[in-house]
C-alpha cells in the first residue's frame, strides 16, 4: 500500500511538472508570436508614424489594420537588422533613406509599402496634404542633383530612391490608383479592359454618358457632365472606404471597377473642354 501511494504521488508530481512546462512553452510561444507581430512590416506597422489620432481615427485605423496583408515581411528581434552599405552600422529607421551614423544615402528596401515610404496612414481616405509635404521633403533630400559630385554608388541609390518616391506619390495621390494598390497589397487585381463583372444597366448608363459627352456643343454642357462625374466619384470614395473598413474586399473591388469607368469619363471631359479653347 505504501509503495502504491508513493507511485501515485510520484505520478502526480510528474504530471504537474509536465503541465507547468507546457504552460511555460505556450507562454513563450505567445510572447514570441506577439513579438514577431509587433515588428512585422504589415499594415499595422509603423506606417502611421507618431501621429496622435482621435478615437474615430484609431477605430478606423484598427479596422484597416485587421485586414490580412498578402505582401509583407515579418521577422523576430533575433533576426539581423539591415546595415549601412558604407559604415556597416545598423540602420535604425524603416525605411532608411540615409544612415544616421555616416549620412550616406541607402538603397531602397525590398517590399516596403508605399504607405510606409510616404509616412501616410494606411487608409483609403488618407491626408493628401500630408502626402504632398512628405513628397517635397523626400525629393529635396534625395534628388539626384544633390549627389552629382558623390560616388557612383550614391548617385545610383539616390536615383532609385527618388524614382521610388515619385511612384509611391503618384500611386497614393489619386483615390483610384490608391484603392487599386490597396487591393494589390491584398493579392487582388482588377484586370485592364475586362467588363465581365460590370452590370448591364451600369454599362448602359456609361454608354449614355459617353454619347452625351460626344454630342456636347458647349463648354457648359461638358462641365455639367464633369460635375456629375465628380459627384459620382465622391460617392464611390465613401462607399469604397466603408467597404475596406468592413473588410469587404470583393465589394471594394467592384466599386473600384466602377470608379475606373467614371474616372475615364472625367478625363474625357477634360479633353473635351480643351477642345473648346
Amino acid at each position: 500500500m505504501l509503495a502504491l501511494n508513493s507511485w501515485r504521488i510520484s505520478r502526480s508530481s510528474r504530471a504537474l511538472l509536465k503541465l507547468r512546462t507546457g504552460r511555460q512553452a505556450v507562454s513563450k510561444a505567445v510572447t514570441c508570436s506577439g513579438h514577431c507581430m509587433s515588428t512585422s512590416f504589415t499594415m499595422k506597422d509603423t506606417w502611421q508614424g507618431s501621429m496622435d489620432f482621435t478615437t474615430r481615427g484609431r477605430d478606423r485605423l484598427h479596422s484597416y489594420n485587421s485586414l490580412p496583408v498578402k505582401s509583407h515581411r515579418s521577422y523576430c528581434i533575433g533576426q539581423a537588422k539591415l546595415s549601412c552599405w558604407s559604415c556597416k552600422q545598423p540602420l535604425e529607421e524603416t525605411p532608411a533613406f540615409f544612415c544616421l551614423s555616416c549620412n550616406m544615402v541607402q538603397p531602397p528596401e525590398a517590399e516596403t509599402s508605399y504607405f510606409q515610404i510616404m509616412d501616410c496612414d494606411y487608409t483609403f481616405t488618407l491626408d493628401t496634404h500630408k502626402l504632398q509635404r512628405r513628397y517635397l521633403q523626400l525629393q529635396r533630400s534625395l534628388h539626384p542633383d544633390n549627389f552629382s559630385q558623390k560616388s557612383a554608388k550614391e548617385q545610383e541609390y539616390s536615383e532609385s530612391q527618388s524614382a521610388l518616391v515619385n511612384k509611391a506619390y503618384k500611386t497614393l495621390l489619386k483615390p483610384l490608383s490608391r484603392g487599386l494598390y490597396m487591393l494589390e497589397l491584398q493579392g487582388m487585381r482588377i484586370e485592364e479592359g475586362t467588363d465581365s463583372g460590370a452590370d448591364s444597366e451600369f454599362l448602359m448608363e456609361l454608354m449614355e454618358i459617353n454619347e452625351a459627352l460626344d454630342e456636347a456643343q458647349s463648354p457648359e454642357q461638358a462641365e455639367r457632365i464633369g460635375r456629375d462625374m465628380k459627384e459620382k466619384l465622391a460617392e464611390l470614395t465613401e462607399e469604397i472606404d466603408a467597404a475596406l473598413l468592413k473588410g469587404e474586399l470583393q465589394g471594394a473591388k467592384a466599386l473600384l471597377a466602377q470608379m475606373k469607368y467614371y474616372a475615364n469619363i472625367e478625363e474625357k471631359v477634360k479633353e473635351k473642354l480643351s477642345g473648346f479653347m
